[in-house]
């Protein structure tokens, strides 16, 4: 593992943003020519149902393991780590199982269900279990800073899933959930054999460097250093009762900690996934209109999935390594309590001045962007008014995403307990409002009650933050406070895009796009004015790091 673990995660954040644009490139593309050719109830099983049921037997399955496991894993006994994590594969046949039942035989729906369906269900549920047969692998990829490798296996298989269900639709429109439950299997089985495959390779490579060394060096212990930082040997040891242990089959801590997860992980499920559960269990839109909501709230969760989300992911890896859970802030390691203040300052900074610029320009330009996506069925009334009201709900998204980030990562397993009790009431008083506000409002009132979500998720984060904090003098929450430069150029790139919508769209659409880039780029240098300092610590470290880099070559 790489000493430097702000670097590794540096590193992990911005190769996992590069990839996740490139990649969404193709697939904004791909998906575009879906959105035109594939019918509006289609997209809606697929986006709403079948989606949910993957984020409901992955997650559940998957996120309480991986979030306990990757907690300070220098002290991993590893053997124990991996009889844990193959808990996760019978975990995920009894969810499959269950909720594949539930989707088939139980769940109501407001119309006719189109062809394949049935076999898009078992697929997913197929895929999801093949996935999790390496989630071994996919925890040492990620606790052994294997960065370039997680990302770029993520990135293929979101094209290559998307590239199947394409060459599917364009042979067969009509049997759209054909093509979408193959395109699960395809990328699944992909997933998982070429993460082992990856780590075959690499297993040997590890253990012909070695000879070389051990047969052109001295013996002064120079050698067993990739042996040590490395303990697998063998694709065998991935499998569980396979590496040497001298202590019980399960780490108790890491049990302990993965049953809060477990629990904590179905609130925030019902949280994540609130307004699809109530689309599903209670069909109050039809599957046109869900089909219409969920390509506005994809369009509105580029930030989130290309940003947001990798940042997120990185800096639980990196305050979960920095800041001990069980230990006051006050008597903790001061170094690293002050690097990791500074980092979730500039954190909330960067995700708050994101979500700014997206809220404000979205205002104007979201008739242009779901013209361009979807052509002149898209730019109704209805979907820019979904897309603007997202815009509000990816400013919060992003805040939350790093004040919960933080929270999940440095909390102990008592206060995580505790949290759950208040997620319970978080619980009910999201569903509660995005039924009621769908009611009053349709399909928009699912954004507005997720925004409700959000606030009352910010508002407990922000709060533990606060008092984790509260016996120092750091203020790491002062990086939500925008600004007054980069607050006022906004102002006045709100007024200039809504006087550019209001005379310049539809009817001259370059010219409105012209004015928006000449603002932005305004917003843009107000930001980085006032971020200097921040842009040339982060640009000499990169320097630095290319020059190590190069000389090493």
């Amino acid at each position: 593992m790489a000493p430097n673990i702000l670097k590794s995660s540096l590193e992990n954040a911005s190769f996992n943003i590069i990839f996740q644009i490139m990649c969404r490139f193709v697939t904004f593309f791909l998906n575009a020519f879906v959105v035109r050719h594939v019918g509006q109830n289609i997209l809606g099983v697929m986006n709403v149902r079948l989606l949910l049921l993957e984020s409901m037997i992955l997650f559940l399955s998957k996120e309480p393991f991986m979030k306990a496991c990757l907690t300070n894993t220098a002290e991993h006994n590893w053997a124990q780590v991996v009889n844990l994590l193959w808990m996760t594969v019978p975990i995920c046949v009894a969810m499959s199982s269950i909720f594949g039942y539930i989707w088939l035989f139980v769940l109501q729906a407001p119309e006719a269900l189109p062809p394949f369906y049935t076999f898009a269900v078992c697929a997913v549920a197929i895929s999801c279990i093949i996935e999790l047969s390496s989630l071994v692998v996919q925890l040492v990829a990620s606790a052994f800073l294997f960065v370039r490798l997680r990302i770029v296996l993520d990135t293929i298989m979101i094209a290559l899933r998307t590239t199947t269900f394409v060459l599917f639709v364009i042979y067969n429109p009509d049997n759209a959930l054909l093509a979408f439950g193959v395109a699960q299997l395809v990328a699944a089985i992909f997933y998982t054999i070429s993460h082992y495959a990856y780590f075959h390779y690499y297993i040997k490579r590890v253990k012909r460097h070695k000879l070389k060394r051990r047969l052109s060096m001295s013996d002064d212990g120079t050698e067993e250093y990739v042996e040590s930082e490395f303990p697998f040997m063998s694709i065998k040891d991935f499998l569980p009762g396979q590496l040497e242990n001298h202590d019980t089959l399960l780490d108790e801590k890491l049990s302990t900690l993965t049953i809060s997860f477990f629990k904590q992980g179905i609130l925030k499920q019902v949280l994540t996934e609130g307004e699809r559960l109530i689309m599903t269990i209670l069909p109050v839109l039809t599957f046109a209109e869900q089909g219409v909501y969920e390509v506005v709230n994809n369009l509105g969760s580029l930030a989130a999935r290309f940003i947001f989300r990798p940042i997120e992911e990185s800096g639980y890896f990196y305050f979960t390594q920095m800041v001990q859970r069980d230990r006051p802030i006050s008597r903790q390691n001061s170094a690293n309590i002050q690097e990791s203040t500074n980092v979730l300052r500039y954190l909330c900074s960067l995700v708050t001045s994101i979500g700014l610029i997206v809220l404000i320009f979205g205002q104007s330009y979201s008739s242009l962007l779901l013209w361009l996506y979807g052509g002149e069925k898209l730019i109704a009334d209805l979907p820019v008014l979904l897309l603007r009201a997202h815009c509000l709900a990816v400013l919060l998204l992003g805040v939350n995403g790093v004040t919960e980030c933080y929270t999940n990562a440095t909390a102990d397993s008592t206060t995580i307990n505790k949290n759950n009790l208040m997620m319970i009431y978080q619980s009910i008083a999201f569903l509660v409002t995005s039924y009621i506000f769908a009611t009053w409002f349709g399909s928009v009132g699912f954004i507005f009650g997720n925004c409700v979500n959000m606030i009352l998720r910010i508002y407990h984060s922000v709060t533990f933050i606060n008092k984790r904090y509260s016996e120092t003098n750091y203020q790491p929450l002062l990086g939500l406070v925008p600004k007054p430069f980069f607050s006022s150029s906004l102002v006045v790139a709100a007024l200039v895009t809504t006087c550019s919508h209001t005379y310049y769209f539809p009817d001259d659409k370059f010219l409105h796009l012209f004015i928006g880039v000449i603002v932005f780029g305004v917003v843009a240098f107000s930001w980085i004015y006032e971020n200097y300092d921040l842009l040339k610590l982060g640009l000499n470290k990169w320097f630095k790091r290319r020059n190590r880099d190069d000389k090493s070559e």
